[in-house]
């Protein structure tokens, strides 16, 4: 019989707190920040990418200056960049092409997902070990070592596959209405639509995970029932 999964250690929640803002700050706010800013001050398109990059950059410099480990969430938002940048540069510019590219990038970045289905460990691991801990060495330790249970690996290739199509989806669709709604509508979809995705999935994520949490531990809770059950037999 396999040993019932241990309970998480006690999670500083002071420096989980920190260490989401920084990531919201530099991952998510100081990219839209920067590009916007940079652009409508008159700088190309190109440059406002790339600048754009230096919050992701900043993000991995502290984590790594902070933990003595570098920080996956701020290296897929360099590699969200990097793709934004080379799609940037492709193609004619054409205003329809130019609405469909940051689709593009989603779909990209949904492929990359599911790729990482093939890797030793998917990339929700990753994702849960940033979020779901608080980055000491304690809560990481007892992260990896819940990779030893079927159950556990199961949820994490579940939510990697779901973030991945749906990404993929979302750029399929994004694609299509480029070139069925009028730009100015399209522009507002543009706006929107990608966060109302990733608000879903983030809520989606979270129900799953509880109700993979509860199935875990009353299969435990059984586990341990049984056992009792089997030692009192023995000992009758």
């Amino acid at each position: 019989m396999s040993s019932p999964a241990p309970q998480p250690p006690a999670r500083k929640r002071s420096t989980a707190a920190v260490g989401w803002l920084i990531t919201i700050a530099l991952n998510v706010v100081a990219p839209i920040v920067l590009y916007n800013q940079l652009h409508d001050h008159g700088y190309s398109e190109s440059v406002a990418i790339i600048l754009s990059g230096l919050g992701p950059a900043l993000d991995i410099v502290i984590y790594l200056a902070w933990h003595r480990r570098v920080d996956e969430f701020a290296i897929l938002s360099l590699t969200f960049v990097a793709l934004t940048l080379v799609i940037s540069l492709v193609g004619p510019d054409d205003p329809r092409l130019l609405l469909a590219k940051d689709s593009f990038v989603t779909g990209l970045l949904g492929v990359v997902y599911l790729a990482t289905l093939a890797a030793p460990r998917p990339l929700m691991f990753y994702f849960g070990r940033k979020f779901a801990t608080d980055g000491t060495p304690e809560m990481i330790a007892w992260w990896n070592g819940m990779w030893q249970y079927a159950g556990f690996r199961l949820v994490q290739r579940n939510l990697t596959l779901v973030w991945g199509l749906t990404f993929i989806v979302e750029a399929m669709v994004r694609v299509v209405l480029v070139y069925q709604l009028p730009h100015g509508q399209m522009v507002t979809v543009n706006s929107f639509l990608p966060y109302a995705v990733i608000g879903a999935l983030v809520y989606w994520t979270m129900a799953y995970a509880r109700r993979a949490s509860a199935r875990g531990r009353a299969a435990t809770a059984a586990a341990q029932a049984t056992a009792a059950e089997a030692v009192g037999a023995e000992t009758a």
